[in-house]
């Protein structure tokens, strides 16, 4: 049987990995979190001590880049906002993303005996799984979004200033929806959730589509 496959597609901050990990765990599904790999890279390029702005020696090094070295599993390590803004940088290139892409069905492919998979980024849904059973979008506003933001990097001990990251995100939104490689836009036939609320309100959203789309 063929497994199931829901996206979660939505702008930076937006809530995408919580909702991900919330239905991982409801609904017994495999979680892929695409912006933990480019997260994964950027760390890697990092202690290379690699520029962003270095696509050749980018490239060459993702040409050769061993699987291996990705795991799937949560890194508190990779959330600081540097790891970050380098993971978007190097997102805009084509064979990175190409990576990434190959990478996400390539593990579909080798877990195909799973029940299913819930696989967040920004452009999951519209490019990289546009065949996908269910797809969602999480619409947030850039206010809370930043809020929301701040407060994890305060639990996190990191120093933050809510006027920087509110730039930063709306920044980053003009970036991801006018970027050339796979710009951010809500899926074809993709359900919008609203996360401006409580979680809890955001989950009953969303068992009440994944339930009519499961009967």
């Amino acid at each position: 049987m063929k497994s199931f496959i829901i996206t979660i597609d939505g702008p930076a901050a937006s809530g995408k990995e919580k909702i991900a990990k919330f239905i991982s765990r409801k609904y017994k599904l495999k979680h892929i979190d695409s912006g933990l790999i480019y997260r994964k890279i950027a760390f890697f390029l990092i202690n290379k001590k690699i520029k962003t702005k270095e696509y050749y020696k980018i490239k060459k090094i993702m040409e050769i880049f061993d699987f291996k070295k990705i795991s799937l599993r949560n890194d508190k390590r990779l959330r600081n906002e540097k790891i970050g803004k380098y993971a978007s940088k190097i997102a805009v290139y084509s064979f990175v993303r190409k990576f990434v892409n190959f990478f996400q069905h390539k593990f579909v492919k080798n877990n195909s005996k799973s029940k299913g998979f819930v696989i967040d980024g920004r452009d999951i849904g519209s490019v990289v799984f546009r065949n996908a059973d269910l797809k969602l979008y999480i619409e947030v506003n850039a206010k809370n979004r930043a809020n929301r933001r701040y407060k994890q990097l305060i639990d996190m001990g990191e120093k933050s200033i809510y006027p920087k990251i509110l730039k930063g995100i709306k920044l980053r939104d003009i970036k991801d929806k006018k970027r050339k490689n796979s710009p951010l836009i809500k899926p074809k036939g993709c359900i919008v959730i609203n996360n401006n609320g409580s979680f809890r309100n955001t989950i009953s959203q969303i068992n009440e589509v994944i339930s009519k789309k499961l009967n």
